[in-house]
């Protein structure tokens, strides 16, 4: 049993991790994980946090925490019956940001930071993060690469002539490192664009923990992956207690229990400029059966 719990522990860990792929060169912080501001109570379970996931599209020598977001996802657990809900939102999605105006939701970053952020996408959904993490390219490749890659179950064959002109084939497919990132950050040519990049985090956030729950049995493997998380991670307005809370949570994680779904929407075109229109009645049906429990009956 002790085993068991150590597995989901570390495995949830790196998957939060491996949900956040940001389109960027290396920034100075890997992960920063912000406990967001609240201007009143929310009415959830005491035992369900949520944690939004976001890549950060710093340059180097850019603030990973004041530039356009990418990779965006909502996720819920909870530690009393051991779901997990994560709600992918494209990134290109227009949508109202408080103080700003309409604008695609990951600009948000830049305009307010990681509060502004879980605000606007909390308006969206109906759900008020609790915390946000940002994250890096560097960092989740160098977690992958560190657990020696991964599977996933890729739907269909594409490629990218920049990222990966040879592509990746349909079927169970082992990647690892930056090819890793490179599968997750492609979207131009996949048939559902931004969805289907969503979904393709989703799918390596799966990945990673098979292959945790794999390799859990080898000495050492786990201790050496909770220290590589925690050395790249950085904290803001979080406390000793928060922090064990939110392991608490990861640790009661039943992967039976797991459910990813993509928000969808349709293209549109504001300014001349391609965006996504969410569909904002789903976005609110995911809010209302999940905020409490954590818990999706359905995408």
């Amino acid at each position: 049993m002790r085993k068991v719990v150590r597995t989901a522990v570390l495995g949830l860990v790196l998957g939060l991790v491996a949900l956040v792929v940001p389109d960027s060169t290396r920034a100075p912080v890997d992960f920063t994980l912000v406990k967001v501001e609240k201007a009143e109570a929310v009415d959830v379970d005491p035992d369900v946090v949520w944690i939004l996931a976001v890549g950060s599209d710093a340059r180097p020598g850019e603030d990973p925490l004041r530039t356009r977001g990418d990779a965006l996802q909502l996720i819920g657990l909870n530690s009393r019956t051991g779901a997990a809900t994560a709600i992918g939102i494209p990134r290109d999605s227009w949508v109202p940001i408080p103080g700003v105006g309409s604008n695609r939701v990951n600009a948000a970053l830049f305009f307010g930071g990681p509060n502004l952020l879980g605000r606007t996408v909390g308006n969206l959904v109906g759900i008020q993060p609790d915390y946000v993490m940002v994250a890096t390219f560097s960092g989740l490749a160098n977690l992958i690469r560190g657990i020696g890659g991964i599977t996933v179950n890729n739907p269909r064959a594409f490629s990218d002539s920049s990222l990966h002109p040879q592509g990746w084939a349909a079927g169970r497919i082992k990647i690892n490192g930056m090819k890793a990132v490179e599968f997750a950050r492609v979207r131009k040519s996949l048939p559902g664009g931004d969805f289907d990049r969503s979904a393709n985090q989703q799918r390596v956030l799966r990945g990673i923990q098979r292959k945790v729950a794999a390799k859990a049995a080898r000495p050492g493997f786990i201790e050496a992956g909770v220290l590589s998380v925690l050395k790249n991670l950085h904290t803001r307005g979080v406390s000793a207690p928060e922090l064990f809370r939110l392991a608490q949570a990861v640790a009661q994680v039943d992967p039976a229990k797991v459910r990813t779904c993509v928000l969808p929407g349709s293209i549109g075109n504001v300014g001349g400029a391609s965006v996504v229109l969410p569909n904002t009645a789903v976005a609110k049906r995911y809010g209302r059966e999940a905020r409490k429990d954590a818990t999706l009956k359905r995408c």
